[in-house]
Order: structure tokens, then sequence, then C-alpha cells
């Protein structure tokens, strides 16, 4: 519409098709399929791909997706010219889409333009802070992003919001392996695990603390607090959660940064602060009591009654590409722990 206004060029008089066309005067045009279209015989400077995946029915398909993957090789990247470009503007799906297999195989090649609906990153291209939507000044803001997320499912607001799809299975911790309950039995024994963001300081950083109980070999999350917390917040929160689960005696609580200060300020006023010296990587320490999960020891409250889960379960099985990593650490030093009965003292989590 404004080629001419702009670039001085116009559309050629005799096109085709408004699929189809020729710049006046020039060697260039535009040509636009669908995914499978004849394209054979046509060179492009410019190739634009958009939304190759339109529901999730066709991003679940491994047929779909390895079809689409072959048409990139065979069809699409062989039409561009020497020097030529590609933009491939889509919603991510599936963490094995066209995006994910490109970035895998030549990440070197591509530059990734990813604007979620609300930041979870630190280096947003906007310059957001974490937590900042994306365009609240037309009523997407924080609220619009709470229900929605509520409405649509985790897995579905992390892949069509966040453009960070969740593996439908799981990478480490898969989705098939948690198991329900409505209703916890009594437990032989019960804790919390705790992790304290590093520095007290508005970075995006989440306080976990959890309440675990054993029964026999089967373990029971069965309460959680998540909130981006100061110092002086987080002792409030474990001095609150100890209140509400006086039975859960021993409080793990990781020995670095607020943790360390933390165990320091309350040593005495509350008993049971088991400072804990992790040992391994985060990646390590999840695949330690993942045979737990695997096995069908490991329970969780059913969404019914802890919404909260939701996100419990996102962040578990799309580590250890999750953005926050907090609940994991918590759930990993607490299932090391509860297989370590009668340890007192300081705490080293052994991943072997």
């Amino acid at each position: 519409m404004f080629g001419e206004e702009l670039f001085g060029i116009k559309i050629s008089n005799d096109m085709g098709s408004v699929t189809s066309w020729d710049v006046e005067g020039r060697r260039g045009g535009m040509i636009s399929v669908g995914i499978g279209g004849g394209i054979t015989g046509q060179g492009a400077d410019l190739l634009i791909i958009d939304d190759p995946i339109k529901n999730r029915k066709e991003a679940d398909s491994l047929t779909y997706r390895n079809m689409l993957w072959n048409e990139w090789q065979n069809t699409l990247s062989t039409r561009l010219q020497p020097g030529g470009r590609v933009i491939l503007i889509l919603t991510r799906w599936h963490e094995d889409d066209l995006a994910g297999r490109l970035l895998e195989h030549e990440p070197e090649r591509w530059t990734v333009v990813s604007l979620p609906a609300i930041c979870d990153s630190e280096n947003d291209l906007l310059g957001r802070k974490i937590g900042e939507p994306l365009w609240p000044e037309y009523g997407f803001d924080e609220k619009w992003a709470e229900e929605t997320k509520k409405s649509v499912g985790s897995r579905t607001w992390n892949a069509l919001y966040q453009q960070r799809p969740t593996p439908p299975s799981g990478a480490i911790i898969h989705r098939s392996w948690f198991k329900y309950y409505k209703q916890a039995p009594q437990m032989d024994e019960y804790i919390q695990s705790w992790d304290f963001a590093f520095k007290d300081t508005n970075d995006g950083s989440f306080v976990v603390g959890q309440v675990w109980g054993r029964k026999g070999a089967d373990k029971y999350l069965l309460d959680q607090v998540r909130a981006k917390l100061s110092f002086t917040e987080s002792i409030r929160a474990i001095v609150s959660l100890t209140s509400k689960w006086p039975q859960a005696q021993a409080k793990l609580i990781e020995d670095r940064a607020n943790g360390t200060a933390i165990i320091n300020a309350l040593r005495h006023q509350i008993s049971g602060m088991l400072p804990v010296v992790p040992n391994g990587t985060k990646v390590e320490r999840l695949n330690a009591v993942s045979p737990q999960f695997e096995a069908g020891n490991v329970y969780i409250p059913h969404p019914s009654i802890a919404p909260w889960v939701h996100d419990y379960v996102e962040e578990l099985v799309a580590f250890p590409n999750a953005p926050s990593d907090d609940q994991v650490d918590a759930t990993s030093q607490a299932l090391r722990y509860l297989d370590r009965a009668g340890t007192k003292g300081t705490i080293k989590v052994d991943i072997f």
C-alpha cells in the first residue's frame, strides 16, 4: 500500500493474484504458499515463514513436526539465494517445533526475538522488570494474566503467551510420574524444605518453603509457600509455616547467602534448623531423586485442593529449561533428606 510512497516501487499491473505478484520495472516479487505448497524453481532473498503450526493437535503430532522439519530441510531452506534471510514467526506450541529444532541444530545462525506476555527474564528485550506485563495499556495486565493462566492452564500459558513451551512428557521428571492425592494419610515423619533467594534484592527470585511427609517409602508434598520475599519477609514466612505445621521438626535450609543468615537469626527461636550443603549441580541433584518419582513414591496434592500444583508440575517437567528452579531445589533437597533417616546436624546432600 505504501510501497510507491515510501520506496518508489509498486506492484506490477499484470500481477497474477494476491499470492503471486511482481514489482513493476524490477526483477522481484512475492510468492505465497502454504506448508507443502509448490515453490520448487523459485529463489528467495527473503523467506518469511508465518505460523507453521496452527494448533495443539498439530504441535503434539510427531508426524506433523517431522513433516515440517523435512519441508524446511528439503524445500524451504534450499530456495534461499546466497546472502538470503529467513524470518520465522510462530507461537511456541511445542519445544520440538520448527524453532526448537533450528535452535538445537544451528543456534549460531539465529537471532531470537521473544516478547513474553509477562516478563520472566532479567535480559528482557524491552528492558522490563520481571513480572511486568507487555501491553497493560490495553488491558493485558497482571490481573488479565492471572485469570488467563487459570483459564487455559500452565502448559498452554507457557507456550502461547510466554513463548516458553514445556515438554508434554518431561525432561528429567516425566509428567506421567506424578501421583496425586486428595487426602493425605498420617505420616511417619514431617519436614520443611526451604530455598531462599540468594540476595536481598528485587531480582525476581522466589523464596520456596515446602512441607513434606514420609509414609514408609512414600513421600507426600503437603504444603508450599512460594513468593518473592525480602529477608525480613522470609523470616516471617518460616515462622508462619512452622506455626502451621509444628509436627515438621526438621527445617532444611541451604547453607548459603540468605539461608545462612536466616539460620543464624532463628536458631534460638525455632528448633530443628538444619543447614544443608548441596553436593553436585542442580541437574545432578534432581536426577538423583528422579527414581523416586518414576517408581511412584512421590505424591503431590490434587489441583482441586492446591491450585499452585499446576506451576509446580510445569517447573519440574521443564527443568533444566524452566525460568525458575526454586521448587526443584526445595524438592530435591527434601527427597534426599527423607531417604537419609537419622541424619543430624549439618547435612551434605550427596548425589550418589
